[in-house]
């Protein structure tokens, strides 16, 4: 009967999420209203009130997302958005607490009340900043898209160490010590530290000789999992390691890098949609009625107060432009993060868990409805989206056991690039590299050095990463950089 309430349930949010996202409304929303109407005050009827299981079902959800993420990330822009994304990641949650902690009381919360669910909401959320871009048609122009990655990445340990610290202190009726920065400081480093040493294990493992292809995905979530136990054991971050080995091995040259992007990608949707349905399972509609008014109040504090102010003291430094900021500051959602943190207090025995759990909620839903359908108009309204051809309509990628020193990556021929209109036999291509595809509308044509590139043809060319700045000056426009998933073969 469970697994029959569960295939139902899941079934139903992928039909729903199908068609709301053709209407801009941001799947995880879909998910969690769905699992509101599913659950025990909804037309569905399910009981489901255990926040214990709904932790570990977030808990396990985050390291799917999380992995996938870092497996995903835009490596050539990853430099340069790391000082940024860390600055966010770091200072700037503790910045959108002690804000959204000043917003709260100002409103009538207790001050410690405050305080923690400043702590809970502080944190953007990998889930909802992942999907609602994947699933918005908007590609962002890289710097901005990596940076609110990484920080939707890199920021959840330092608010789990904060949410459980003001949770205990709440507990026990003593005060947030300074040694609390310390706990920060070690759980950050030995996060990163586990993330490199479990990147390096898994690139030696990844180079055994495996008799399935479909086992080499098995290997990676295994080491994801492992990785992330046995950082928590030793009072290290676990969702920091398991991302920074994630992005660790993504610079690496893996074998079956197409199977392992796609198995992740499904891994990592799995767990949005399931982590969001529990999460929706737990809400009663009439609790969130008693908190709508300080639940809205405090979503508008966070979007429009707490989070650009903190995003520009930040970044206006670094020379980001105030339209960069302003979009920083508008795609960064809140998601199941928060909810899940927000089951921490309630685990806990806190009198006024259950209130600040229904907050969160609230926060959350009114976060990504707003923030989240608006994300298309508000980036076309900056001009901060990147002009892209339509999708073409066949890709290449090598499936190969053995590394490779070489990537497959696909560029669009623009009218006024070098390419167009030459023969191929007349382009001067890199030493060792050379076109394998040529895409030209719903056609595939092998390339010979007699075939003339037009504009909008989709070319396909085997290479050395360092060729990259070369071969996109011919064409112009590169839909892959070096080792990006989708194009890569290693």
């Amino acid at each position: 009967m469970l697994l029959l309430l569960w295939g139902s349930l899941a079934l139903g949010a992928v039909l729903a999420a199908g068609r709301l996202g053709r209407q801009g409304v941001p799947l995880l929303l879909a998910f969690l209203l769905l699992g509101m109407l599913a659950g025990s005050e909804g037309i569905g009827g399910i009981q489901f009130e255990d926040y214990s299981l709904s932790f570990r079902i977030g808990t396990v959800a985050l390291i799917f997302i999380l992995f996938d993420g870092g497996l995903n990330a835009r490596l050539p822009d990853l430099r340069q958005a790391l000082l940024p994304a860390g600055l966010l990641a770091t200072v700037g949650v503790l910045f959108t607490c002690l804000l959204t902690a000043l917003c709260a009381y100002t409103l009538g919360l207790p001050w410690p009340e405050a305080l923690l669910i400043g702590a809970i909401v502080a944190p953007t959320d990998a889930a909802a900043v992942f999907s609602v871009l994947q699933t918005s048609g908007v590609r962002l122009r890289d710097r901005l898209a990596t940076v609110l990655e990484l920080e939707s990445g890199l920021n959840d340990p330092l608010s789990v160490i904060l949410t459980i610290a003001l949770t205990t202190a709440m507990m026990e009726g003593t005060e947030v010590g300074v040694g609390l920065a310390g706990s920060v400081l070690l759980q950050l480093v030995l996060g990163g530290l586990a993330g490199y040493v479990g990147a390096k294990i898994g690139e030696g493992v990844l180079r055994l000789s495996l008799p399935g292809v479909m086992l080499y995905p098995v290997l990676t979530l295994c080491l994801s999992l492992l990785i992330f136990a046995l950082t928590t054991l030793i009072g290290g971050s676990g969702f920091l390691a398991v991302y920074v080995s994630a992005l660790l091995l993504n610079q690496s040259l893996l074998p079956e890098r197409p199977s392992l992007v796609r198995v992740h990608n499904f891994l990592a949707w799995s767990g949005q949609l399931v982590m969001f349905l529990a999460l929706g399972l737990l809400i009663f509609p009439s609790q969130l009625w008693t908190v709508a008014d300080l639940g809205l109040e405090l979503a508008l504090a966070l979007v429009l107060i707490a989070r650009p102010l903190t995003v520009f003291l930040l970044l206006a430094p670094l020379r980001f432009s105030w339209k960069e900021m302003l979009l920083i500051s508008w795609v960064g959602l809140r998601g199941a993060v928060p909810i899940v943190l927000a089951t921490i207090p309630l685990m806990a025995g806190l009198p006024s868990g259950l209130q600040l759990f229904n907050l969160v909620f609230f926060v959350v839903v009114v976060s990504v409805a707003i923030q989240g359908t608006t994300v298309r108009q508000v980036t076309a309204r900056l001009g901060m989206q990147d002009a892209l051809p339509p999708p073409p309509p066949a890709r290449v990628e090598i499936v190969t056991t053995l590394p490779v020193e070489a990537s497959v990556l696909m560029f669009c021929v623009e009218p006024d690039s070098p390419g167009a209109g030459k023969r191929l036999a007349d382009i001067d291509f890199p030493e060792g590299s050379a076109a394998i595809l040529v895409v030209r509308h719903q056609a595939l044509k092998v390339p010979r050095g007699s075939t003339v590139l037009e504009a909008d043809d989709y070319v396909h060319v085997m290479c050395h990463a360092e060729d990259h700045e070369q071969l996109a000056g011919l064409f112009r426009r590169d839909l892959a950089a070096p080792d990006a998933p989708a194009d890569t073969a290693a």
